[in-house]
């Protein structure tokens, strides 16, 4: 038992330089020098002037102050365990070799999400992401199914301390959702999520079928960045059609009696985007387009196109593409990827929120 403690003492060695580098990997002392200048503009007359700009601001020292807390946790668990390991070495203490594994499993997890961070460095990998959900093939069960990823992701959000918020949705005929977007705000998250983009499969006895058959049901994700106000991108009036229509509740029931909801179309494309949650339709209207030059600017990033004109009717044809991930409920439990062949068996969790080892596996897998 002693001996176990030895080891880990060898590796607390490792990881002390593995901690420093990636100290200097995310910048810790400039984020705290960063966060020192932007909390002096928060003081300055007219700061609230331009609401965007403030709350931009406001966000980004969020997210610094995040960063940096998160390292000093890992930091002081580091210093524990390590006065912890020398301790029980001194005092030739067995009893306490569970707890310094536990400890030390747990550094280690740590310190391998907070170096993931650093891998993000995509141009829009610090941006906010929207997620967009299509019901496939399937009828009520596909339809079910999309309403369940949405869940999830949601869950996802939350457990990670960002701000999730639906944009649109489109209530299925008996239950579920046939479409869902929406939007999940703070630093990383596109960098964290783009990788779920892809057809999801579900396979599970259905809870619609008396016969208690086994189905199989599929929905698309798609993932994009949002586009800030600082990145430009000139989309003439002439291309967009604009249709109105009522904001709709579960069930179909009106949240309101105006029509508030937007639904754009970009012509030459054929894009449709759509916003019901926010209050008015100019917010609606506002959030919509954000959404269309966040979905506009990604298809020429990924067609290598020199200019938004370039992009005719790219998305008119509907293609799922193959399923990135398989979800079985029965005749056994298991969650996997086909892309990392990372798996979970512990289905509840996952559909819970529990998404990480899928996300690392993926970024770990494009190093």
């Amino acid at each position: 038992m002693i001996l176990q403690l030895e080891e880990i003492k060898q590796e607390l060695d490792k990881t002390k330089t593995k901690i420093k580098s990636l100290s200097e990997a995310l910048k810790i002392e400039e984020s705290k020098s960063t966060v020192g200048k932007l909390e002096k503009e928060t003081s300055k007359p007219g700061f609230w002037d331009n609401l965007d700009r403030s709350q931009e601001i406001l966000s980004k020292i969020s997210s610094l102050n995040k960063k940096i807390k998160d390292f000093r946790k890992l930091q002081s668990e580091f210093e524990d365990i390590q006065v912890l390991t020398e301790l029980a070495l001194e005092e030739d203490d067995e009893s306490a070799v569970e707890e310094v594994q536990v400890k030390f499993k747990n550094i280690c997890k740590s310190v391998e999400s907070q170096t993931l961070i650093t891998l993000l460095s995509g141009e829009y990998d610090s941006q906010n992401a929207i997620l967009t959900l299509h019901a496939g093939a399937g009828g009520t069960e596909a339809q079910d199914w999309v309403e369940m990823l949405c869940r999830m992701y949601i869950r996802w959000g939350e457990k990670h301390d960002y701000k999730v918020k639906m944009l649109d949705f489109l209530d299925g005929e008996e239950a579920g959702l046939k479409s869902a977007s929406i939007l999940v705000e703070g630093t990383n998250a596109y960098g964290f999520l783009k990788g779920e983009s892809g057809v999801h499969r579900l396979v599970r006895i259905s809870p619609f079928d008396a016969s208690g058959r086994r189905h199989t049901s599929f929905a698309s994700l798609e993932v994009i960045p949002e586009i800030n106000d600082e990145i430009k991108i000139e989309i003439s009036p002439d291309d967009i059609k604009m249709d109105v229509f009522r904001a709709s509740g579960a069930g179909g029931q009106h949240v309101n009696k105006t029509s508030s909801a937007v639904r754009l179309t970009h012509i030459p494309t054929g894009i449709v985007v759509a916003c019901q949650n926010e209050r008015s339709q100019f917010q609606n209207r506002d959030t919509a387009m954000k959404i269309l030059k966040s979905k506009l600017i990604e298809i020429k990033e990924r067609e290598h196109l020199e200019k938004i004109e370039d992009i005719k009717g790219i998305q008119k044809e509907i293609s799922w593409g193959s399923q990135i991930r398989s979800y079985t409920f029965m005749p056994y439990t298991l969650v996997k990827d086909h892309r990392t062949n990372f798996e979970c068996g512990n289905v509840q969790a996952v559909m819970d929120g529990d998404l990480d080892g899928f996300i690392y596996a993926y970024l770990k897998s494009k190093i």
